[in-house]
């Protein structure tokens, strides 16, 4: 009885050793295929809700491996549905498909020449963010997971969204959307689970953070009502100008004297100013935009609450009047903590231990976390520094570049945290 328990240990331990032998067969031959999608979709970017062209390349790769495929999900979203050997939990695995108005700038055989009109502006479009590199791994995925189903127990669903960076004004997208659709039902997912590649971190880490992971992003709008007079004679009105400087003055002190900044971090920041059109005419009006970033909820309603309140007494302490109105862009990027606590181990065995690496909160945003509001998800970061630069170029700028080294980790996370979280 003890020999026949030790032979069945033994054929275990083998047979797992085979498949991981198979798998990492896979993935030599699939590293090569993942460049390349990833040069096209960089080559050929479309921005937010305009990703046509982007969508047909991923639903015809899809409809190959003999996967479900549905289409025009949230407007040019593509979803696909791989069904293991056996029934069990549903995973969803996610990637961004949209580019931004940014005009590229490097001397890549690859590199973007597509112009566009935004906002009425002429400018490149560009994969200034690495969307393009989210989208070829995860069509990878895609690929590998489909050759080992018969080592799948339950179901897997592709989500390739359109519309990160936001929808074109007037109309609606990104992961809103595609919730609304029914993303997440038919099946019901248990789990959600999404990469970003991040040219500051070294190929071969991975970067993670538990709970509040990035920020809820609210943009605001300032409207300043003044009363106008020429130039020379400021007591005779009332300048919104002065009242937009100490409006802004005295929202950053709501984060530098109310705000619990040892508990998580909090921005308020200005990015636009619009008033006048003379040197000599004090203006009736001005308009401010900016935005802000929380990690807490709790903090979020303070914060907000005191920008009303604030925006409104400064101006009326002046002569003046003002408003402003706040308009959601994301929420928290929460990682649910048992979620990570579970799957960490996946990234380690894709990575290796020392490469998986706990990281403090950021205060960028993600639409990804309204997926993380309905169901648990983990969003991690993977290293994609470029080879030889002490600094990397930032993301959202013309400089931008990943290393394509770091694609196969990629793609090696996301089907290790598959293998483990259906079949466990």
């Amino acid at each position: 009885m003890k020999n026949l328990f030790f032979l069945f240990l033994f054929l275990c331990v083998t047979a797992s050793t085979l498949a991981q032998n198979q798998l990492e067969k896979t993935y030599i031959d699939i590293e090569q295929k993942v460049i390349e999608w990833r040069r096209d979709f960089h080559q050929n970017p479309e921005l937010s809700n305009r990703e046509f062209k982007t969508s047909e390349k991923i639903a015809k790769h899809l409809k190959s491996l003999g996967l479900e495929v549905q289409t025009k999900v949230a407007h040019t979203g593509v979803v696909a549905i791989l069904k293991g050997k056996s029934e069990g939990k549903t995973i969803a695995l996610r990637a961004d498909i949209d580019a931004l108005p940014v005009t590229e700038r490097n001397s890549l055989s690859f590199k973007s020449t597509v112009e566009t009109a935004f906002l009425d502006k002429k400018t490149g479009v560009s994969h200034a963010c690495g969307h393009d590199a989210h989208t070829a791994i995860l069509m990878g995925v895609a690929e590998i997971l489909t050759k080992h189903k018969d080592q799948i127990n339950g179901t897997v669903k592709f989500i390739f969204q359109p519309a990160e960076e936001g929808p074109p004004p007037n109309e609606k997208g990104g992961a809103k959307l595609m919730i609304k659709e029914g993303v997440l039902e038919n099946p019901k997912v248990d789990a959600i689970f999404g990469l970003h590649i991040r040219s500051g971190v070294d190929v071969g880490q991975i970067h993670y953070k538990p709970g509040g992971a990035m920020a809820a992003v609210e943009r605001f709008t300032i409207n300043v009502k003044g009363k106008q007079t020429h130039g020379s004679e400021p007591w005779l009105g009332v300048d919104p100008i002065l009242i937009s400087a100490k409006i802004i003055d005295g929202l950053q002190t709501i984060i530098s004297r109310e705000s619990e900044l040892i508990n998580e971090a909090a921005v308020i920041s200005v990015g636009k100013i619009t008033s006048g059109v003379r040197f000599n005419i004090i203006p009736e009006s001005a308009e401010l935009i900016g935005t802000v970033r929380t990690l807490d909820p709790e903090m979020k309603r303070h914060i907000m609450t005191r920008m009303e309140a604030m925006t409104e007494t400064i101006a009326k302490a002046y002569g003046g009047e003002a408003s402003i109105v706040f308009e959601n862009f994301t929420a928290v990027t929460y990682n649910n903590h048992s979620l990570v606590s579970k799957m960490l181990p996946s990234l380690k065995t894709a990575a290796g231990e020392e490469n998986v690496i706990q990281i403090k909160a950021e205060t960028i945003g993600e639409d990804f976390s309204y997926y993380q509001e309905k169901i648990p998800g983990f969003y991690f970061y993977l290293g994609g520094k470029p080879k030889n630069v002490e600094k990397a170029p930032l993301h959202h700028t013309p400089d931008f570049m990943i290393n394509e080294d770091g694609l196969l980790l990629g793609v090696k996370a996301l089907t290790q945290i598959t293998f483990d979280f259906l079949n466990n």
